[in-house]
């Protein structure tokens, strides 16, 4: 069979329904066709993830969400074309449909037997006090403790290796010979390790001064105290994608007001909403930036990365969020630290890295 059968959509599929077969499926893509498999549309991750943006719910019927006139190849157009037009384009995925445009295949970059492997570096900050996590932070770094039997390091590597990733940089300070002496060189989890060795605070995006060799591709940033389910592959693509130069990762995050809120005009009362539920996005941690942006971090000072985004709007550079729809826990506090204990087998258990 065919592997793109399986990813053939009805128009009036559901956003939910489409992110389970674009999960499931390895080949990260969705095609929507009518019942005679007249081509009209594709769905990416990336469309998914600025359908949630705009907020659209997960109910909603993803022709409102899929893009209607995606780059296609004729039956017509060889092989070496169509890989032509997979570069051109930066696209992972390429219809190819018959004269009448109903689809007959699809070609995929990854089927290129010259194509790249994942190289780009991964830059974990792990060099934080963890002061809201004592005393458990009293003798051992928080990226280090032990959550489902093994460092939250240890998880967050696993799981960038899973998409390929295998080129880790870690930002330590606060008792740094635990780290360098548990994971040295990463030969033990088949991936390199080196590390940026910070004298001082510097906050999450000031040790990227350090760095001794600038990337010459975009590079991941990620705080070392978060577990994710993120599919690293996917955000790197979107950063690709929407041709930015850093990218922040966002989470929808959703609080209730305990009291009856009131809207008015002047003095005159419009409505009254009784303890409403609010939704916004909050920065995730994780990041996607372009090698450029180096030159907009002061050089071996404390800088928070939250400064950088702001500093690049500021110059109207191009900056995107990716939101995160899978599961993500940002431990900060001695409850999150439970929880994550709690939950790590219903998570991470299934993934091996080998």
């Amino acid at each position: 069979m065919k592997r793109w059968i399986n990813i053939l959509i009805d128009k009036n599929t559901t956003l939910l329904e489409t992110m389970k077969i674009i999960d499931d499926s390895s080949l990260q893509f969705a095609v929507v066709v009518d019942d005679a498999n007249y081509l009209l549309g594709t769905v990416t991750d990336g469309d998914i993830r600025r359908g949630i943006l705009r907020g659209e719910g997960l109910d909603v019927p993803i022709k409102q969400v899929m893009n209607p006139s995606p780059i296609t190849a004729s039956i017509e157009n060889t092989y070496s074309d169509c890989l032509n037009l997979l570069k051109k384009h930066k696209l992972k995925q390429l219809p190819i449909v018959d004269m009448d445009n109903r689809i007959v295949d699809i070609i995929f970059a990854d089927e290129d037997p010259v194509a790249k492997s994942n190289g780009n570096s991964v830059i974990l900050m792990a060099g934080g006090l963890g002061t809201r996590l004592r005393p458990l932070t009293e003798n051992i770094p928080k990226p280090m403790l032990n959550v489902g039997e093994k460092p939250i390091l240890e998880t967050i590597i696993e799981g960038f290796k899973r998409y390929g990733f295998t080129n880790f940089i870690l930002s330590v300070n606060y008792k740094k010979e635990i780290i360098q002496n548990y994971f040295q060189d990463g030969s033990a989890l088949g991936v390199s390790i080196t590390y940026i060795e910070e004298e001082k605070r510097m906050g999450t995006a000031g040790p990227l001064s350090l760095l001794k060799k600038k990337p010459t591709s975009p590079f991941f940033v990620m705080n070392g105290d978060l577990l994710t389910q993120v599919n690293f592959e996917q955000l790197l693509r979107f950063h690709e994608d929407t041709d930015a130069v850093a990218t922040m990762c966002v989470r929808e995050y959703e609080y209730q007001i305990p009291y009856g809120v009131i809207e008015t005009d002047g003095q005159q009362l419009i409505s009254i909403k009784e303890k409403p539920l609010q939704r916004s996005f909050v920065n995730a941690g994780i990041y996607v930036l372009s090698p450029e942006i180096l030159d907009y971090i002061p050089q071996n000072e404390f800088y928070d990365m939250p400064e950088l985004f702001k500093l690049l709007m500021e110059k109207q550079r191009n900056v995107s969020v990716f939101p995160v729809r899978e599961y993500w826990l940002d431990i900060g506090h001695i409850a999150d630290f439970e929880r994550a204990d709690d939950e790590y087998s219903s998570y991470f258990n299934q993934v091996e890295c080998k």
